[in-house]
């Protein structure tokens, strides 16, 4: 549902506050309407910055609002989201053409463009793009542009646009003569004059379309005035034709003019006039994950690597007496706790020392290991010439690592020494609890906290935002290392809230997912979650978790996973059983199924209860570390509805741990049950604590950008899944984190 779509204006928000710091490209480029790289409407060829994140929040008159994210992937491949707002969209019922009226109504789009090539001397560069290609297709457009310097500070835009862009003075496709196919493309009705299922459900990529009917010229020039000012002008080759394009949009002329305006890095402020008729307003905001915004470096400097004498390397024995091994363990426990690290596990030998420790501050395993050998210096006898280090997480051994002392003791400040140490250190699976003398594990552990949260709803099918603010409190009481229960309360403090309101979208499932809005809108206390989760190692390479109680807002019941991960391999693979009840939706402790039913004056769906509702889901996952920050992803089993299918994800994460990437679901639910959107997709980032606040943090935000979230493709969501749990103790992330080992 369209609340899913949520914390939209927030997260630009955030880029906002991030965009002052940023280091954008000096000559980058600038942004359209449409939030992607271009002129005022129209595309050019330039790129941005690679890993690049821009959002953008425009409003173009009769043209309405447009909020977007444009992400450079690769160096040359962008990709863009976009939820647009329409005031006056026009219904006519047929059978009452006087009775026109207008109405609000949003829209979705997808946007790609990759860069052929390289601006030379001569030659401009030149991309090629698809505009709105995966939603209703009220923007669909291809086209192939050009831009090219001239001098520093002007830039000339030339392209060849279809669909949209191919509506003005357009001629016979040229690539007709390649195949007499090209020359028609299938028509795009919108909905207008009542007609409200003509669009179909969106969503589905529109190949058909691609590079197909009449083709048209569109170009213009942004001109530099300063370093801050530019000018820019186009020749629009989008005619927005009354007859295929609503709402309708003014058009008196097709060359637009308008305004750049950079008053720091990382913010643009543009002002257009568009079509001879609308007057344009749009700013961006940019970020770039790679790049930090804040103070950096302000990690408390560890303990300087202790240097053993000659006559100490000498040592064949340890010398128990005077170094009993309860003194060394308390201290070695002290040192770590400086650190934030739990010493577990300690085995010690005349030769070779085995620490098996929790790393509580640092996101990075590869910089607590660092900092743990440091700490082992100072203390572990000097006869020992091995460390084994073993991270845990949840209760787990993630690994082992092992590490020469002599090579510790040498490398610390020598030039290409974080290398070095890679190269000595060998990797494996953490080894057996044989041998280990355990630290007890401390006694229970209570944290909690309390204060205000705000929610922010994006485009609720009602209005355009709207916003919940109130106290919440969250607890997590920590019986073992591996068992732990946790949960968080709210109140509002606005009081009972009508439900969200959205169109009906009658199919033969549960409302499993489109059903959200209802949930926690009374206004009394509502249980976010409640849950009991136990973690084990299954055997060397297997781990396993079992979590139970009310696991998020909408379902309770069981969640079990287990996940084969040896800690050589780019692979894992893992399966997830799940048994589940819909719970009552004033988020309390009982469970109730509800129903909607659609209201046949208003055409919104109210609710009805219906009993219970239960499903088992579950799914087999397959994770494969790609390398350079990219892991890929899929999902295949059964979704909250009882539909069959699979998720595809991408991910790419960046060196300071911000982590961007996107999904799809296609399942066995047929689109046009689906409903609008045809079926699930959407982007997700990840954002670290430690970019903002400059010192060491494991703590993440998350949030998840959905065109659309229905019932099709919806899966459980449970804190601590096993993968996440592991993952940074892997060989491939301790081998992208290792340049912070000697941090």
């Amino acid at each position: 549902m369209r609340s899913s779509y949520v914390r939209t204006v927030g997260y630009a928000a955030l880029l906002l506050a991030l965009g002052h710091g940023t280091q954008a490209q000096d000559n980058g480029p600038s942004y359209t309407v449409f939030g992607t790289p271009g002129l005022l409407e129209m595309p050019t060829a330039e790129s941005a910055g690679q890993g690049d994140i821009a959002a953008t929040i425009s409003y173009a008159g009769s043209g309405g609002y447009k909020t977007s994210f444009n992400y450079q992937l690769t160096d040359r491949l962008s990709g863009a989201f976009r939820y647009s707002t329409f005031d006056n969209w026009q219904i006519v019922d047929p059978a009452n053409p006087d009775a026109a009226r207008t109405k609000r109504t949003f829209d979705r789009s997808f946007d790609l463009q990759y860069r052929l090539t390289d601006e030379s001397q001569y030659l401009p560069a030149i991309a090629v793009g698809l505009r709105d290609f995966l939603g209703t297709g009220r923007f669909g457009s291809e086209y192939i542009v050009g831009s090219k310097s001239v001098g520093s500070n002007l830039i000339v835009t030339g392209g060849l646009g279809w669909g949209r862009l191919g509506s003005r003075n357009g001629f016979s496709n040229p690539f007709g003569v390649i195949d007499s196919g090209f020359d028609t493309r299938p028509v795009y009705v919108d909905r207008v004059q009542g007609n409200e299922d003509d669009a179909g459900n969106g969503g589905t990529i529109s190949v058909n379309q691609f590079f197909r009917g009449d083709a048209a010229f569109f170009g213009g020039f942004e001109y530099q005035l300063s370093p801050a000012l530019g000018i820019k002008a186009e020749y629009s080759s989008n005619a927005y034709l009354k007859e295929t394009f609503t709402p309708a949009v003014n058009v008196s002329s097709p060359l637009n003019f308008g305004l750049s305006y950079r008053p720091r890095p990382g913010v643009e402020l543009n002002a257009a006039y568009l079509n001879g008729e609308d007057l344009s307003a749009s700013a961006t905001f940019l970020i770039n994950p790679a790049k930090r915004s804040t103070a950096s470096g302000l990690d408390p400097a560890p303990a300087p690597v202790r240097v053993r004498t000659a006559d100490q390397r000498a040592a064949q024995t340890w010398d128990q007496v005077k170094q009993p091994e309860p003194a060394v363990r308390a201290g070695l426990t002290q040192l770590l706790q400086v650190e934030g690290i739990e010493l577990v596990g300690l085995e010690i030998t005349d030769r070779t020392a085995r620490l098996r420790y929790e790393n509580t501050r640092y996101r990075s395993e590869a910089q607590a290991m660092g900092r743990a050998a440091r700490m082992m210096t100072q203390i572990i006898p000097p006869s020992v010439q091995t460390f084994v280090l073993e991270p845990m997480q949840a209760g787990l051994p993630l690994s082992s690592v092992t590490l020469p002392r002599r090579q510790i003791e040498q490398l610390e400040n020598r030039v290409g020494g974080t290398a070095a140490i890679y190269d000595a250190a060998s990797f494996g699976q953490a080894g057996a609890v044989d041998g280990l003398v355990m630290n007890p594990a401390p006694g229970p552990r209570f944290r909690w906290g309390i204060g205000p949260y705000l929610n922010l709803t994006i485009f609720s099918g009602t209005s355009a935002l709207e916003a919940d603010v109130g106290i919440q409190a969250d607890a997590e009481y920590h019986v073992s290392r591996n068992f732990v229960i946790s949960g968080r309360v709210r109140q509002s403090a606005l009081g009972a809230q009508e439900a969200l309101r959205f169109f009906d979208n009658p199919n033969d499932y549960a409302n499993v997912r489109t059903d959200q809005a209802f949930f926690g809108r009374d206004g009394d206390l509502n249980l976010r979650h409640l849950t009991a989760a136990y973690y084990s190692r299954l055997t060397p390479e297997v781990y396993g978790r079992v979590t139970a109680g009310y696991l998020e807002q909408m379902y309770g019941g069981i969640s079990t996973e287990v996940l084969y991960a040896p800690v050589g391999s780019r692979f894992a693979l893992g399966a997830e059983v799940n048994y589940l009840a819909m719970r009552d939706q004033d988020m309390g402790l009982g469970f109730a199924q509800y129903r909607t039913e659609r209201d046949p004056v208003t055409g919104f769906r109210n609710r009805v209860e219906d009993g219970d509702y239960t499903v088992v889901s579950g799914h087999v996952s397959a994770y494969f570390d790609i390398g350079k920050g990219f892991e890929a992803r899929v999902d295949a089993g059964r979704y909250l509805a009882g539909d069959w299918g699979a998720t595809f994800a991408l991910d790419r994460e960046f060196e300071n741990g911000w982590k961007i990437g996107g999904y799809f679901t296609l399942t066995d639910m047929p689109f046009d049950q689906f409903g609008e959107g045809s079926f699930d997709k959407g982007i997700r980032i990840t954002i670290p604590y430690d970019y903002f606040i400059g010192t060491p943090s494991r703590r993440t935000t998350s949030t998840t950008l959905q065109s659309l979230s229905r019932d099709g493709g919806a899966r459980v969501q449970v804190q601590g899944r096993l993968y996440e749990a592991v993952r940074g103790g892997q060989r491939s992330e301790l081998d992208d984190t290792w340049g912070r080992f000697w941090r």
